[in-house]
């Protein structure tokens, strides 16, 4: 049976690079974020969210994520009522992936709300990636071209690092990405031996 990793962690912690040395292991990694953008834009998705909040969220027709993620990020409730909508959906979408790949023994689930969405019951081991809080800030700044404001704002939205360690089997460190490709291979030689 196949065996799913649940990979996470706070905003900007460095998840995608970890996940592409599990890619580059021959694992395949469903990114949650990426699809989930992908199911938000099917009719619908986007009907619920009008629904929910709005045509103000629309530009023409479509969805406008700026806008939505400003409401989302400076009010608890909205943000649990867009993820209401959205986390089902990818979950779904999810479960037939993992159908999809049942040839091999592992695959991973990206994803930094693993522990908010609950999909992390539905995982035989978690991993965390923890980074300094500063660079991760400034790691985001750059990707997304958003403020320091912006940035602890959605930090703030999410787990600390203390309760997803609390709640993980494995640790990744991502103070030196150097180490990283090692720190992978030693947690896949002891979940391959469970």
């Amino acid at each position: 049976m196949t065996k799913i990793i649940g990979l996470t962690g706070g905003i900007g912690s460095g998840k995608t690079t970890v996940a592409n040395y599990f890619k580059e292991l021959g694992i395949p990694v469903y990114i949650a974020d990426v699809e989930g953008k992908k199911i938000t834009e099917s009719p619908k998705i986007l009907k619920a969210i009008k629904a929910a909040f709005g045509s103000v969220v629309f530009d023409e027709g479509r969805l406008n994520r700026q806008k939505i993620s400003q409401i989302v990020f400076n009010d608890s409730e909205k943000l649990k009522q867009l993820n209401s909508i959205i986390h089902p959906e990818v979950e779904k979408h999810f479960m037939n992936w993992v159908n999809n790949h049942s040839n091999f023994s592992l695959v991973v689930k990206e994803t930094a709300l693993l522990f908010e969405s609950g999909s992390y019951k539905k995982c035989d081991f978690v991993i965390t990636v923890i980074a300094p809080l500063e660079d991760r800030i400034n790691r985001v700044i750059k990707r997304d071209a958003v403020t320091r404001e912006d940035v602890l704002k959605r930090i703030d939205n999410q787990w600390s690092d203390e309760d997803r360690i609390r709640n993980s089997h494995y640790i990744i460190d991502n103070t030196d990405q150097r180490t990283i490709g090692r720190q992978v291979k030693e947690i896949l030689k002891k979940i391959t031996i469970q």
